[in-house]
Formats: C-alpha cells, sequence, structure tokens
C-alpha cells in the first residue's frame, strides 16, 4: 500500500488544482489502475478546498467507478477536510 503525503506537495493549505491533478495522474492513477490500495494522507494540511479535492479524485471516480473508494483511504484529516472529501464523494456518486 502506497502513502502520498499531501502536506509534502501542497503545504498547509491545498488549493492548487494544477498540483491536484498532478498528483492524480502521476501518483493515483497508476496506483488503482493496478487495483492496489492508496492513503493520502492529510497530517499537517489545515484546510483544503473543494476543488482541490475534486481535481484529486473526481476523475479517478469517474473512470473506474464508485468501488475505487473501497481501495483509497483518507488519512489525518480534519472535520473541514472530512467534510469536504464527502461533498465531493457525494457528488461523484450522485452522478454515476
Amino acid at each position: 500500500m502506497k502513502e502520498i503525503k499531501i502536506f509534502r506537495r501542497v503545504g498547509s493549505f491545498a488549493e492548487n488544482k494544477d498540483l491536484a491533478r498532478e498528483i492524480r495522474i502521476k501518483e493515483l492513477f497508476p496506483y488503482v489502475n493496478n487495483e492496489k490500495e492508496l492513503i493520502l494522507n492529510f497530517e499537517k494540511v489545515e484546510s483544503t478546498t473543494q476543488s482541490f479535492i475534486h481535481a484529486l479524485i473526481s476523475d479517478i471516480i469517474r473512470e473506474k467507478g464508485v468501488s475505487v473508494l473501497d481501495r483509497l483511504y483518507f488519512k489525518n484529516c480534519n472535520v473541514t477536510i472530512q467534510k469536504i472529501i464527502n461533498i465531493v464523494t457525494e457528488y461523484m456518486q450522485d452522478k454515476s
């Protein structure tokens, strides 16, 4: 299982959609394409934008289906980040 430390790439406020896209393309897709589990570790990240989370995971859900969420683990998320992840994942499930 691979772990991606979000803070290391974006700092304490995850807002840059281009970085989210880069993480998704270079790190998330290769693992989920191989049916492997992946941890997205938000330790030290204080907040994020909905657009960052959307850019990070929505295309994966769209392409692989909502069952991909069984292989994605969100670690060390504060309440704010949890709510944003829930908003994005629920939105993507409604679109499926």
